[in-house]
């Protein structure tokens, strides 16, 4: 059986007059994007043309929900109760689930954003209530997460649609986890290539310590905000197309 992996990248950042990213020349190349939801980025004129655009494409669209923190990008940390979360996380899938429902598209996955994802992966009662934002909406949406960390292995236990994510562009921790930015700097593309291959053909990485730690995903994430965002994920699809991988976005896959 062939491998199947989709391609997403985070999308809809711009504010008002600010354009954050390459959206357009991204969609041409991946199969989902994650629409901020406007608390860290984005705003409602953006949400509804960047859910049109993946229409246009025909590109699978999911929310990207993060913390009420424009200024910081979302990418600071906050001290929040559960219910806080569980209420921001609502608000913003809710937000987008409108736009998807006017333009006749499918809200298809939830991926939080941020450091109100990366704490989650430490703090149990935050990721409990993450979990229990995302299985209140109807119909449920897939929670793309990354492998084997605490919300990753709480989804599993209590039943909620899951998809594990892979990290193209981001260096990854020891204990399989990886390392937020605040500004994506320079990556390489041959050995992004290499290192994405090697993640969906063999569930390997090589972390930052050196060490080879396992990581599995049925999702491939790709950041658009860096300059060379559209020229990496057009060579890690080509490169995986060329090992007979197929790209499909995550509501026609299995669970991960």
């Amino acid at each position: 059986m062939a491998v199947e992996i989709d391609l997403n990248c985070d999308m809809g950042e711009s504010f008002g007059i600010f354009k954050v990213g390459n959206d357009e020349a991204m969609m041409k190349h991946v199969t989902s994007i994650n629409v901020a939801g406007g608390l860290h980025a984005g705003d409602p004129h953006v949400m509804r043309k960047t859910v049109a655009l993946a229409k246009q494409y025909g590109v699978a669209v999911g929310a990207h929900p993060g913390y009420p923190d424009l200024i910081g990008f979302g990418r600071r940390k906050l001290e929040v109760t559960p219910e806080e979360a569980r209420d921001y996380i609502l608000y913003q899938v809710g937000a987008l689930k409108a736009f998807c429902e006017a333009a006749d598209v499918e809200l298809q996955h939830v991926k939080p954003h941020g450091q109100l994802y990366n704490m989650a992966w430490k703090d149990e009662a935050l990721a409990r209530s993450i979990l229990e934002a995302i299985r209140s909406i109807k119909p449920e949406p897939i929670f793309l997460a990354l492998y084997n960390t605490l919300p990753y292995e709480m989804a599993k236990s209590l039943g909620v649609r899951l998809a594990g994510e892979i990290y193209a562009d981001l260096d990854y921790a020891p204990d399989g986890t990886t390392f937020i930015k605040k500004v994506h700097g320079e990556i390489d593309i041959a050995s992004t290539v290499a290192k994405v291959s090697r993640i969906v053909l063999e569930g390997k990485v090589t972390a930052s310590d050196g060490t080879e730690i396992e990581t599995r995903g049925t999702s491939v994430c790709f950041h658009g905000d860096n300059p060379k965002g559209p020229e990496i994920v057009q060579a890690v699809r080509k490169e995986l197309e060329r090992k007979g991988v197929k790209i499909l976005p995550l509501r026609l896959h299995a669970r991960a």
